[in-house]
């Protein structure tokens, strides 16, 4: 083969994998897909999970206590800035995805992952550190929760399943 040929076939390959590398990342730079509603894994190319005992990011809420119904603020603080984030409160006893958010940051979108509004994700790539969240406790009782996030840094570091404190529902069995 020439010189030549050998270089454009070269180049041609070398835009499209560009190419489909930026595309496939961008696709995650407005949210996590529904995908993720489960695991809270990223979907991410070749992104490296780190040890959730290691990570910078704290989720914890001001009550140790809720009743059905209740508004609950959640914070998440970080000291080191990250791009994209998965957020959910679950119930202690089955792991089942629970509640809505009813107050989301800027930079950030509701997803339903089982019922409307039931997660957050970032809706943009801006960089972010402390968030501040509002979520609404179910009317029936579900039992005790957490909240938990998953934070990307880049696109090839996470870490998944940061785990709040459990906050208990009051009045139970």
């Amino acid at each position: 083969m020439e010189d030549g040929k050998r270089a454009h076939i070269t180049v041609v390959g070398w835009a499209c994998t560009t190419l489909c590398l930026v595309s496939y990342a961008a696709a995650f730079s407005h949210g996590a897909s529904l995908s993720a509603c489960t695991d809270m894994m990223p979907r991410h190319l070749r992104a490296q999970l780190h040890s959730p005992s290691n990570n910078y990011v704290t989720v914890h809420t001001n009550m140790s206590f809720y009743v059905p119904g209740d508004k609950v603020p959640v914070t998440v603080r970080s000291t080191r800035d990250f791009m994209g984030f998965l957020l959910q409160a679950r119930k202690v006893s089955n792991d089942e995805i629970a509640g809505t958010f009813i107050f989301i940051p800027p930079g950030s979108k509701l997803l339903s992952c089982f019922e409307d509004g039931d997660t957050v994700t970032h809706s943009d790539k801006s960089l972010k550190r402390n968030l501040s969240f509002v979520w609404k406790a179910p009317d029936q009782p579900i039992g005790d929760i957490k909240f938990f996030i998953s934070v990307v840094q880049s696109y090839f570091v996470y870490w998944a399943k940061i785990e709040s404190a459990i906050v208990a529902q009051r009045g139970q069995n």
